[in-house]
């Protein structure tokens, strides 16, 4: 398979609001994730970072500019490849220990990462069986509530456990944005990974049916508006509910 150069390995789209999306275009869409960097007056902020197998510090120079705040939606190998190369690491409690301590296997790199994952390799010395997350310890644990400050814009913390024990999505009320993570975007969502759990998901979906919110900017896939989520949350509760009340006729 084709190898491709560290320069061309990332792909950065300014969107709106001092936002800039940032994704590894090599990858295949449903295993790539998106990067979100915001610009903020005394700091910026990074939610999510790939999977560091081409440095993001190195080859995308908007994350160097300023003091940034690496944030991690939750720790699975496709959010948090990069974030060793950040000073300033955040993630929820619940899976600070994977953040510090990872393997293939509580990142989910085992059995994801296969080169079949992707359209063109990164350059060598790559190579998918050895591919691994390097340790991130934070330096911030975030609890439901907690705010990311960036002096002018403020992002509330909300919880999200289901896809995982220390989801999290990032609300600014101001600007009704959504950082989502991989709990809830517009494409197949991923509800049997080894620590998800099925009445955690239903309770974060109800949770965030209830927010004002204008865009949606989520783990992976197209941003979408507000009208978008909702339907999408309640065709997935109403599925749900579907399924937990199917009755099976005995034979008559």
């Amino acid at each position: 398979m084709k190898r491709i150069a560290s320069q061309d390995w990332y792909r950065i789209r300014r969107v709106s609001d001092g936002i800039t999306f940032i994704d590894e275009p090599h990858i295949q869409e449903f295993y790539r994730c998106n990067i979100w960097h915001v610009r903020g007056r005394d700091r910026d902020l990074l939610v999510d970072s790939g999977m560091g197998v081409v440095s993001l510090r190195n080859w995308v120079p908007l994350v160097t500019e300023r003091p940034l705040t690496a944030v991690a939606s939750h720790t699975h190998f496709d959010h948090i490849g990069c974030h060793h190369e950040f000073d300033d690491r955040c993630v929820h409690r619940a899976e600070a220990e994977l953040l510090a301590h990872p393997t293939r296997g509580n990142t989910l790199a085992e059995p994801y990462v296969t080169d079949e994952i992707f359209h063109a390799l990164p350059p060598a010395p790559y190579q998918s069986a050895t591919y691994a997350v390097k340790s991130a310890p934070a330096t911030r644990l975030l609890e439901d509530g907690d705010i990311v400050d960036l002096g002018d814009r403020h992002f509330e913390v909300i919880h999200t456990p289901g896809h995982s024990p220390g989801g999290i999505a990032l609300y600014e009320a101001a600007t009704r944005t959504l950082f989502s993570g991989d709990i809830v975007y517009d494409g197949p969502l991923i509800e049997d990974t080894y620590h998800a759990d099925a009445d955690d998901y239903a309770r974060s979906m109800q949770r965030l049916l209830s927010l004002d919110v204008n865009i949606v900017h989520g783990g992976h896939f197209p941003s979408f508006d507000g009208r978008r989520l909702h339907s999408i949350l309640r065709d997935w509760l109403a599925e749900k509910r579907s399924s937990r009340t199917e009755v099976v006729r005995p034979y008559s």
